[in-house]
C-alpha cells in the first residue's frame, strides 16, 4: 500500500461525512428552492448545515455563502468585495505568496482598472504587518492575506492584520482553505470580513466551498441566474455536499481539545519527517520553523528536480508533491519560493509531504527512508537537474 502524504492537496472523505451525505444523495434529493415536501426536506438539511458552519465560525447563518469550492470562494471575495466597495477606492492589497485563485483574481482586477499592491514576504514566507499598514492608503478598499500557505505551511499573523484593517476601515479577506481543519476560525477574533473555506481540505467532499461574508459587507455576485444564497451566488445548492462539508468541519473543529491533540500528534510526525529527510546533505527545510501548519513538511533539495523526485517516490510507494496541486503541471518554479527569495534554480528542487489522520510514525519513517534512497540514487546516476548547486 502506498503512503499518502499529500493531504494539503486533498484529503480522503471520512466515513462519518459520507454517512451524513448519503440520505441527500438518495431519498432527500429535492431542490432546496422547491416549495413541496421534497424541497423542504432538502432545505432543512441545507439550513442545518449553514447553522452548523456558522456556529463554528462564530458567525450568523445568513453570513455563510456556499460556493462550488475554495477557488470560487476566493474569487467571489476578491472580485465581489472589491467591485462593491469601489466607491471608496480601487486599491487592493494582497501578498506575493497567495494561492493562484487570489493572485489571478487580483490580476483580473488590475486589468479592470484597480491598483494592486503585492506585499513581499520574508525568508519564511511571512508578511510584515507594519509593511501592510504602510501600504494602506485612502483609496484602499480590500486587503486579502491567506491564513496559512498551501506550499510551505507558514501561518500568517491574521489577527494582527485584521486589527490593522479595522483601524483603517478597510475590508479584510483571508483564504483559510488550508487552515480550516487545524486553526481557530472565530471570525471576530481573527478580525476578518470575509473568509474562504473548502470541504475537501478537511476530509469532506470535493466541489464544495463557503465564503463567510460579515453582515454589512458589500458584495457583488459573480454568478447570476437565481436568488439562491440570498442573491449572492446563483445556482442550485449542492445539498449533499454542503451537508458533508458541515459534518467534516464539525469533526475537525467542534471539539477544540481534540483538534489541538490531533495537531500535536501531527506536529510530532511533521518534525520527525523533517529531521529524517534533513539527514541528507544539501537539504534545507522551507517555511517558518515555528509558525507553520502542524502537518506540513517541505524542503529544498539540491541537485534534484522536484518533479522527477515525486515520480520516483510514487514508484516506491510514497505519494507527495512539489507544492500546490493547482500548479503541478507547470514547469515554472513555485511563485511562493521565488517570493521568499529562493533562486529559481534551487526552487526547482522543492518537495512537500503533508500528513493526515491516518498517518503513523512507521509511515513517516518509511517515507523519509524512501526519500533518502531516491535522492541518493538520482544523485549517483546524475539524473539531469536544473539546480546543480553546492550543498546548503
Amino acid at each position: 500500500m502506498s503512503i499518502y502524504l499529500d493531504h494539503a492537496a486533498t484529503t480522503p472523505i471520512r466515513e462519518e461525512v459520507l454517512d451524513a451525505m448519503l440520505p441527500y444523495l438518495t431519498e432527500h434529493f429535492g431542490n432546496a428552492s422547491s416549495p413541496h415536501a421534497a424541497g423542504r426536506r432538502a432545505r432543512q438539511g441545507l439550513d442545518e448545515a449553514r447553522e452548523g458552519i456558522a456556529a463554528i465560525l462564530g458567525a450568523k447563518p445568513r453570513e455563510i455563502v456556499f460556493t462550488g469550492g475554495g477557488s470560487e470562494a476566493d474569487n467571489l471575495a476578491i472580485k465581489g468585495a472589491a467591485w462593491a466597495a469601489s466607491a471608496r477606492g480601487r486599491h487592493i492589497i494582497t501578498s506575493s505568496v497567495e494561492h493562484k485563485a487570489v493572485l489571478h483574481a487580483s490580476a483580473i482586477m488590475e486589468r479592470s482598472g484597480f491598483a494592486v499592491t503585492y506585499l513581499p514576504v520574508d525568508r519564511y514566507g511571512r508578511v510584515d504587518p507594519a509593511e501592510l499598514e504602510a501600504a494602506i492608503g485612502e483609496h484602499t478598499s480590500l486587503v486579502s492575506i491567506m491564513y496559512a500557505n498551501n506550499e510551505v505551511g507558514t501561518i500568517q499573523p491574521i489577527a494582527e492584520i485584521g486589527a490593522i484593517c479595522r483601524r483603517h476601515g478597510v475590508l479584510f479577506h483571508t483564504d483559510a482553505i488550508q487552515a480550516g481543519g487545524f486553526l481557530p476560525l472565530d471570525v471576530d477574533n481573527l478580525g476578518v470580513d470575509l473568509l474562504s473555506l473548502a470541504a475537501h481540505k478537511l476530509y469532506g467532499p470535493k466541489g464544495v466551498g463557503a465564503l463567510f461574508v460579515r453582515q454589512g459587507t458589500p458584495l457583488l455576485p459573480q454568478i447570476q441566474g437565481g436568488a439562491q444564497e440570498r442573491q449572492r451566488r446563483a445556482g442550485t445548492e449542492n445539498v449533499a455536499g454542503i451537508v458533508g462539508f458541515a459534518r467534516a468541519l464539525e469533526l475537525a473543529q467542534g471539539d477544540p481539545a481534540a483538534r489541538d491533540a490531533e495537531n500535536a500528534r501531527l506536529a510530532g510526525l511533521r518534525d520527525r519527517l523533517l529531521a529524517g529527510v534533513r539527514e541528507l546533505p544539501g537539504v534545507e527545510p522551507t517555511g517558518h520553523p515555528v509558525e507553520r501548519m502542524p502537518h506540513s513538511a517541505s524542503w529544498l533539495i539540491d541537485a534534484i528536480e522536484g518533479g522527477d523526485l515525486v515520480a520516483a517516490l510514487d514508484l516506491d510507494g510514497v505519494e507527495g508533491s512539489t507544492g500546490s496541486a493547482c500548479t503541478s503541471g507547470s514547469a515554472d518554479p513555485s511563485h511562493v519560493l521565488l517570493a521568499m527569495g529562493i533562486p529559481a534554480q534551487r526552487a526547482h528542487g522543492a518537495l512537500r509531504l503533508t500528513a493526515g489522520h491516518g498517518t503513523t510514525t512507521d509511515d513517516v519513517d518509511r517515507a523519509a527512508a524512501v526519500v533518502r534512497a531516491a535522492v541518493g540514487r538520482m544523485r549517483e546516476l546524475g539524473v539531469p537537474a536544473p539546480n546543480p548547486v553546492a550543498s546548503a
